[in-house]
């Protein structure tokens, strides 16, 4: 009596497909399509601001009105120990860098499903578009950083000579925001829910974040967790220290950020290369 045939289960090993991640392949791709991430980042932006009567000084108002906001209400229910320094320009330097990496998240996160009709149409790499993003974002800070420059002014502050670790600072800082950008663009294809929630984690990150109080807040044995739980924090701290009060950031919060941020990135961009072969099919 013959056997009947009875197809494998799965597909045998040398059959499957394996997804290979190449970092210099895939920045060289980045490289060559860099007009597209101009192009991209001066279409947003347009559109962006497009018909608003005060354009592009749209930028200028969100962490000015959250300054403004801090400096009625939250100093007066908070004791924030700003150590001498005004509480409005504390509170800016803070949001600066909460500003950014808001923006670049918001607009980053949702940029794959806003630009659904072109990964249909003709092969580039995904990530260009979480990336345009971020620039995006970051070109809303710069046109909010002549605010902190009025502040100084007006307060009789000036920029210490430890602000040259500002690189340092704003290295980690990119590294943790692209690699948040990176995977919230990859999983909001796959799970729409997470659109709607964004908004609410990024309002509820703001008071997780020490934008409007001091690291000195949290209890000094779990600065280094919450450090690398959340790597804004000692940036924030690190840029508060360096630029306000004449110190280096503080080493011990700053190193485990730093860790958790190059984590983050290489953890982000290796989701997103494995979810982006389905992006076409499902956004």
């Amino acid at each position: 009596m013959s056997k009947t045939f009875e197809p494998p289960l799965a597909p045998p090993p040398e059959l499957r497909f394996r997804r290979q991640i190449r970092l210099g392949a895939s920045i060289r791709d980045l490289w060559q399509a860099r007009e597209l991430v101009r192009t991209l980042v001066e279409r947003d932006f347009r559109a962006h601001y497009k018909k608003t009567v005060l354009g592009f000084a749209w930028a200028i108002v969100p962490p000015v009105t959250f300054m403004i906001v801090f400096s009625l209400f939250f100093r007066r229910v908070a004791n924030v120990n700003t150590e001498g320094v005004p509480y409005s320009l504390f509170t800016y330097v803070g949001l600066l860098p909460w500003t950014f990496f808001s923006g670049s998240v918001s607009r980053g996160g949702l940029s794959l499903l806003a630009n659904a009709g072109l990964l249909n149409k003709v092969y580039f790499p995904r990530e260009i578009f979480p990336i345009a993003g971020m620039i995006s974002a970051g070109i809303d800070t710069l046109i909010a950083l002549p605010v902190l420059g009025i502040l100084f002014l007006f307060t009789g502050f000036a920029p210490k000579p430890t602000a040259v670790f500002i690189p340092l600072l704003l290295l980690i800082q990119v590294l943790f925001t692209l690699g948040v950008t990176l995977a919230a663009s990859a999983v909001v294809v796959y799970f729409r829910d997470l659109r709607h929630a964004l908004p609410l984690i990024l309002q509820f990150g703001i008071f997780a974040t020490p934008v409007a109080y001091s690291l000195d807040a949290i209890p000094a044995s779990l600065r280094a967790l919450y450090g690398a739980l959340n790597p804004l924090a000692p940036v924030i701290d690190g840029y508060r220290q360096a630029v306000l009060l004449g110190r280096v950031p503080a080493w011990d919060t700053l190193i485990p950020g730093a860790v958790a941020s190059c984590a983050v990135m290489l953890a982000a961009y290796v989701l997103f290369k494995h979810l982006e072969t389905g992006f076409a099919d499902v956004a």
